[in-house]
């Protein structure tokens, strides 16, 4: 392995003041321009910049990732106002650039396929190669303004959030694994003239044919049949779904033989976004073993700061409470490439005498994540529907936790050992005791692993309205606990999870919802004949475009307006 690629976004969210937070790409559309406001929040992201490359080297990381080609590149297809926008990005980022060839390392950029002003888009309407060949272009002039960066990385499976207020917007542009393999194809010859580097990353949504580039093994040789440049590289998140647990690795790792790098999440977007503990060092150590007999190697890209819809607002490497996303960070660079165990890792941040304590604090809080954050049953479950795989994090979703009737509904229906489902539950709360007493130990932030305890004895309630019989006092000891936990942890004094509660009874009844997973969901990777095909990937998504506001009202708002929406799936 010789890439190790880090994110560094992380400076350029000092300009948001907002309750929830965007955090897939740097806000370019609220970071300030001009006047003093300007003139200091750059002054301040250079020396935040150089603070985040520098600790990256010493680390051992040697590429950045910023974003995004669209933003740093005028065009004479975008309107003056945009181009000088653009102009006003592109020379702000040359100066980081120069920070990053100063300390010898890579500056890689990302891009979605495609990005586009509202001019730009007149101009090429919906035609496939009119849009591709504006890509083309834009890249070839991305690359002679910029030409330090190394490389571009391509996001071709999601598009920006329906949350995004920005003129250049990015929609999706490669629908089909035939698609890919010609944009790829045209792309590479630039890159190669250049001596640039393109990464390919297969995370998608679900939208369109090539929906299941990440878990389908089929389309992915398709899309990259014939694909065989050595400045081509391919990248894949470690299971077939997101940055979750109780996923085996991805088999893709071992039957595409091109080079490839693995994808990390250190702040876990699902599990905290580090707020408190979510230690991945034992996973990174399990990954890096089974990922030994995997041609072609070339690295780990890892996120520290990307990844979410959220209000946890901590900065890695730059903020002092940031410490379990550096703690992640550390234990990544340490166990892909200077092939350290996790534990050794931890040993090398705190010292050999506080290393054992260390260690174990983090082992207790992992398990209780395993064990109390997912329910274990449910997780394992290898579920799709349509071109996704359903995530194995259901009632919890980024800084949302749901006490729903129908949620309880659908838990009770897939996961059949209720007592066991408690039991798992009670033992992970009954490990706080000692957490908290290897906190002051070790001499880390205490405050953090007591709002990881009370956030946990708020899911652990949930589990217990989940897969207990219905009775009005343990609603009232949910809405008590859910006083009481506000109260403990004002918004003012730090970013908590929202609760969201509703006990009345759902209309889902039991026999619907046996037949609707039955007919809607499958066990299997591939897809079935005439289920699917016919129906789930084609008649299902007319029938949604159909009711599509009355589909919409079933889902929470949080799951509505964030991302995507819920209509990608359905593309």
């Amino acid at each position: 392995m010789n890439l190790f690629l880090l994110d560094a976004i992380g400076p350029f969210f000092r300009a948001l003041d907002q309750p929830r937070i965007n955090w897939s790409k740097i806000p370019f559309a609220h970071l300030p321009l001009d006047g003093p406001e300007g003139a200091s929040f750059w002054d301040q992201l250079e020396k935040d910049f150089r603070r985040l490359a520098t600790q990256a080297k010493e680390l051992g990381y040697n590429a950045l990732t910023l974003d995004d080609l669209a933003h740093l590149t005028p065009h004479p297809w975008h309107g003056e106002a945009m181009n000088q926008k653009l102009e006003f990005f592109a020379k702000k980022f040359e100066r980081l650039f120069a920070i990053l060839t100063e300390l010898e390392l890579q500056a890689w950029v990302t891009a979605d396929v495609i990005t586009l002003s509202p001019e730009a888009e007149k101009r090429v309407g919906n035609d496939f190669e009119a849009r591709t060949a504006f890509f083309y272009d834009l890249y070839n002039r991305f690359c002679d303004r910029h030409p330090s960066v190394q490389g571009l990385i391509l996001r071709i499976g999601e598009s920006d959030g329906l949350d995004v207020e920005d003129e250049l917007r990015s929609n999706l542009h490669v629908r089909s694994a035939k698609e890919v393999n010609l944009f790829l194809r045209g792309l590479l010859p630039h890159a190669e003239s250049r001596g640039k580097e393109i990464i390919l990353r297969t995370w998608t949504v679900g939208a369109h044919r090539i929906g299941d580039l990440i878990w389908h093994r089929g389309r992915l040789s398709e899309a990259l049949a014939g694909i065989e440049s050595d400045h081509f590289i391919l990248s894949m998140k470690p299971a077939e779904s997101d940055f979750f647990r109780h996923l085996p690795l991805n088999k893709a790792f071992f039957g595409y033989p091109g080079p490839k790098i693995l994808e990390l999440q250190a702040r876990r977007e699902y599990e905290g976004a580090g707020e408190f503990p979510s230690w991945i060092g034992p996973d990174c150590e399990q990954m890096r073993d089974e990922l030994a007999s995997a041609t072609n190697m070339r690295g780990v890209s890892v996120w520290c700061q990307t990844g979410g819809w959220h209000r946890f607002t901590r900065l890695t490497f730059l903020d002092e409470n940031a410490l379990w996303a550096e703690v992640n960070t550390r234990a990544a660079i340490d166990i892909f490439r200077r092939q350290l165990s996790a534990n050794q890792s931890i040993a090398k941040l705190v010292g050999p005498e506080k290393g054992p304590a260390a260690t174990e604090l983090l082992e207790h809080t992992r398990h209780i994540v395993e064990t109390l954050y997912y329910i274990p049953e449910f997780a394992r479950q290898k579920l799709f529907f349509r071109r996704v795989r359903i995530p194995p994090l259901l009632h919890i979703y980024w800084d949302s936790l749901y006490i729903h009737s129908p949620i309880r509904k659908i838990l009770r229906h897939f996961v059949k050992d209720h007592e066991a489902a408690l039991q798992e539950s009670a033992g992970a709360m009954q490990r706080f005791p000692r957490v908290l007493e290897l906190g002051e130990e070790v001499g880390w932030p205490v405050d953090d692993l007591r709002f990881m305890r009370d956030t946990c004895a708020l899911i652990h309630l949930a589990r217990t309205y989940y897969f207990s019989s219905y009775n009005e006092e343990l609603v009232a000891e949910i809405k008590a606990a859910k006083r009481a936990y506000k109260a403990a942890w004002p918004a003012k004094g730090r970013a908590r999870y929202r609760i969201k509660t509703d006990f009345s009874p759902s209309p889902l009844k039991g026999r619907t919802l046996m037949l609707m997973s039955k007919l809607l969901l499958r066990r299997q990777r591939g897809y079935r004949r005439v289920m699917d095909h016919f129906f789930t990937l084609n008649l299902l998504s007319f029938l949604y475009r159909l009711f599509r506001n009355r589909s919409q009202e079933a889902l929470p708002e949080t799951m509505r307006n964030s991302a995507m929406g819920l209509d990608s799936v359905f593309k």
